[in-house]
């Protein structure tokens, strides 16, 4: 401790005292350097006896030894001189300047070698480790002994001297009362490198005043952030990414936030500014290296959510890159503000009213610069106000700027009555809104100041409603229409077909009509499948739903699927595990999937793959599709994707639309895709088309059932042994179609009915004819009961529903058939629940009807 006081009391730095500083190298033999030149002398003399010795043949190598000798003694020569061994006649004298620089330095400097033995010191190290004298020195670590707050660096500096590395270290040496000392310490090797250094400096340098003016700044910063964080106006700056890196505790007592979250990345802009009134201070546009300012007032909002009506004075400094730096704002509280209630109010209220509108303001001057915005103009348009011609014609599509700059030239010019402006916005995206826009006087009259005032209403959910609406009464419309051409079709089909089947049975196969009533039949069936094909679309066609495994309804449809699309075509089908049942008819399933595979087929001319995948989709999933009209719940999903050259996106809305086909004339009837979106949406499903080139997918989701106790899934019915199949008992229904009993056949078609009972009649029955209702009962009245009553269901005076409730008031036990070309479950909703009875869909073959009868005579 003793060398520790005698430091506490030594001068201030740059004080170097008057003694003489310790060198040891001055005090070193010199005998070296006469050795040196001895020994260099008697090898010379060496060398000359040795050379006539050798002879002349072998001088010339003899001499190219001694100079290897001799290089090698040189070079020794100089690392003694280097390392002190030798010291040469007017070494010191020839760096006087040198000596004395570090001598006088103002820092205390010390050599030492590896051992720690003291080679040099320097008069300042002498005073500032209070030696003595020159006999007094002492290396560091032996001055500072005992000092538990020094000796930890001290340790440091040591084990960076052993390891040859450069080190630095501040300690504080406690003096008699509150007075205290700092001292630098530092050390490095005396060398290039670790091998090279045999010598080691050390450095001490008196900084307690330096200390002490770092403090006084310490303390006076400390004062003035103490003075801005009670200041009566609140602070806060914000980085070029959004986060608060200061926040004063008078803005955060008003908002209620913790002062810890700022700084460390937790607190957002986003967080303190009600709304989206953050995008007002993000869309600031200045020139590269301009420091803007701009007044703004909003919201702010509490860590509760409670706004808190302010005035911002936003400062935004811009890199010489134009990218924005960091900010700072001062923000005074309009709630506490020194100006009248009523104003005060007033002002709060309009602010409130301006910032959260729905329509996006926004002040342009003549040209169509943009001045002041609104928060929704600043969100919804958050680009064009980062651009740096800032003009509102960026905002909407190219087609419709002349439009709308026209508008604000009207109002620069004064007029008062301007139409509004309907246009596209600017974007990938389809967005339209509407711009109404209002003249202000231009205060400089030269085009620089507000000229007008724009407000800016998207209407793009509104022409999506609108566009949806119309889609819907259009496919209605057009669906009612085929709904009722179908129904008078099919009573002209199922005349002609039963015509056909008449002359069918009055003619042999040799006969040279036959081959053409077969034409006339099999272009019936032709006009019947298309009939049956506006029908779906208008989803008036008869459906029979039974629970379905899809699982195993694609797999059967696997070998159909490989014949229809060809060989060119890879077909690949992915099942979902544990698929949930589904209700469906399964014929007109199968013709979804049919009809897809072939359009898929047609856009894969040069082949490609065509995929069918299942899956389940959860509640909670359903809305991640981004379906549109799909309410959540649990459904099957069934994906139709091919690689195909895909749709376009200007026609992908109305490839569900009756009559639309993008083939050649003669290669399609524009009815595929429409009898697909009808039979899904009559099934109570929905289907959905995503396609990019060389991609095209068909998402169908049909609802989950839950399968009551009763109800099997299709192909998981266990088969009985010895019961006789369905099939079975068609065969045999269809072997022997006559039969006896009479019938009330009701029908207005007077062609119709007459062929019926003409076909009924011919198989053995008795039949009784009406052309409606009315006649109906009266006939029943008249002819007593009947077995079977075949009746239309849409007729004049009295339809087939009311004509079923009068004849169950009649006699509970008679047996209905009902025959339609629309769908039952057009008329089923007009029947009791329980209600009994068969259905026939028009048209139908002299076969069908008389198979109809039997089954239903014999049930």
């Amino acid at each position: 401790m003793a060398g520790q006081d005698r430091a506490g009391q030594s001068g201030e730095q740059g004080e170097a005292p008057g003694r003489p500083a310790f060198d040891k190298s001055q005090s070193a033999p010199r005998g070296g350097s006469v050795a040196m030149v001895l020994l260099v002398a008697l090898f010379l003399v060496a060398a000359a006896g040795g050379l006539g010795y050798v002879g002349r043949e072998h001088a010339e190598t003899y001499i190219v030894g001694l100079l290897a000798v001799l290089g090698t003694i040189g070079v020794f020569a100089l690392f003694a001189s280097a390392a002190g061994i030798l010291r040469w006649a007017g070494r010191d004298a020839g760096h006087p300047l040198l000596k004395a620089v570090v001598d006088n330095s103002p820092e205390g400097i010390l050599v030492t070698d590896h051992a720690g033995r003291v080679f040099y010191a320097n008069a300042t190290y002498l005073d500032l480790t209070g030696a003595a004298g020159v006999d007094d020195v002492r290396p560091v670590e032996r001055v500072f002994i005992g000092d538990p707050d020094v000796s930890e660096p001290v340790y440091r500096l040591l084990k960076a001297a052993r390891e040859g590395r450069r080190l630095q270290e501040e300690v504080r040496l406690a003096g008699s009362g509150d007075s205290a000392r700092w001292l630098r310490m530092r050390v490095r090797p005396l060398g290039t490198s670790k091998a090279d250094a045999r010598m080691t400096v050390w450095s001490i340098a008196d900084v307690t005043r330096e200390r002490e003016r770092h403090e006084n700044v310490f303390q006076e910063l400390q004062h003035a952030i103490d003075y801005l964080d009670h200041a009566p106006a609140g602070f806060f700056s914000v980085d070029g990414d959004g986060s608060i890196v200061y926040l004063n505790a008078t803005l955060a007592t008003w908002l209620d936030h913790d002062l810890a979250q700022v700084g460390a990345g937790s607190l957002k802009l986003d967080d303190i500014v009600a709304g989206e009134g953050a995008k007002l201070l993000t869309t600031i546009a200045a020139a590269p290296g301009e420091v803007k300012t701009e007044v703004i007032d909003l919201d702010l909002r509490t860590r509760g959510g409670k706004p808190v009506p302010v005035r911002l004075f936003h400062k935004v400094a811009f890199g010489a890159d134009g990218q924005v730096g960091a900010s700072r704002t001062l923000v005074l509280n309009r709630a506490r503000d020194g100006g009248s209630e009523a104003q005060r109010a007033a002002e709060v209220r309009f602010m409130r009213f301006f910032q959260n509108t729905p329509m996006a303001i926004a002040t342009v001057d003549r040209f169509g610069r943009i001045g002041r915005t609104n928060v929704r103009f600043a969100s919804a348009f958050e680009s064009v106000l980062k651009a740096d011609d800032r003009s509102i014609l960026n905002v909407v599509a190219e087609r419709d700027r002349t439009a709308l700059e026209a508008a604000i030239r009207q109002a620069a010019e004064g007029r008062s009555e301007i139409a509004p402006v309907e246009a596209a916005l600017a974007g990938q995206a389809e967005r339209w809104a509407n711009f109404f826009v209002l003249g202000v006087e231009d205060a400089d009259g030269e085009g620089e100041g507000e000229a007008a005032i724009v407000y800016a209403l998207e209407t793009t959910a509104q022409r999506t409603l609108e566009n949806r609406i119309q889609q819907q009464q259009k496919m209605d419309t057009v669906g009612q229409l085929a709904g009722g051409i179908a129904h008078d079709f099919n009573n002209v089909l199922s005349a002609i077909m039963m015509a056909t089947d008449f002359l069918l049975n009055a003619h042999r196969p040799t006969d040279p009509s036959f081959k053409d009533i077969m034409s006339i039949k099999q272009n019936a069936n032709r006009a019947a499948a298309l009939v049956r094909q506006l029908l779906a679309f208008s989803r008036k066609q008869t459906l029979r739903p039974q629970v379905l495994d899809l699982s195993e309804v694609l797999s059967d449809l696997g070998m159909l699927l490989k014949r229809l699309i060809g060989e060119k075509v890879a077909l690949e089908v992915v099942h979902g595990r544990d698929l949930w049942p589904v209700k469906a008819d399964i014929s007109q399933f199968e013709q979804v999937i049919v009809n897809l595979a072939v359009n898929a087929r047609d856009a894969m001319l040069d082949g490609g793959k065509l995929t069918l995948r299942t899956a389940n989709v959860e509640a909670k999933d359903s809305g991640s599709f981004g379906t549109k009209g799909m309410p959540t719940g649990d459904y099957v999903l069934v994906e139709v994707s091919d690689s195909g050259t895909g749709i376009p996106q200007d026609i992908i809305e109305k490839i569900f639309e009756p009559f639309f086909t993008t083939k050649e004339v003669g290669k399609g009837t524009g009815l595929g895709l429409s009898t697909v979106y009808g039979i899904v949406k009559q099934t109570g499903g929905y289907i959905y088309a995503d396609s990019e080139p060389g991609r095209t997918t068909f998402r169908i989701f049909l609802p989950r059932h839950v399968p009551t106790a009763a109800e099997t899934p299709a192909g998981e019915a266990p088969a009985v042994s010895g019961a006789m199949s369905a099939a079975d008992t068609m065969a045999k229904t269809a072997a022997d179609l006559t039969g006896e009993g009479k019938i009330l056949l009701v029908e207005d078609e007077e062609g119709l009915r007459a062929l019926n009972a003409r076909g009924l009649a011919s198989r053995g029955y008795t039949v009784l004819e009406a052309s409606n209702g009315v006649e109906a009962i009266e006939v029943l009245e008249r002819e007593g009961q009947v077995d079977l009553v075949v009746s239309d269901v849409v007729m004049p005076e009295m339809d087939g529903p009311s004509l079923l409730k009068e004849l169950r008031r009649r006699d509970p036990n008679v047996k209905v058939i009902f025959v339609s070309g629309y769908a039952e479950e057009a008329f089923a909703k007009n029947l009791p629940s329980q209600e009994q009875y068969a259905f026939l869909a028009k048209p139908f073959t002299l076969k069908q009807l008389v198979a109809e009868v039997k089954k239903t005579l014999a049930e």
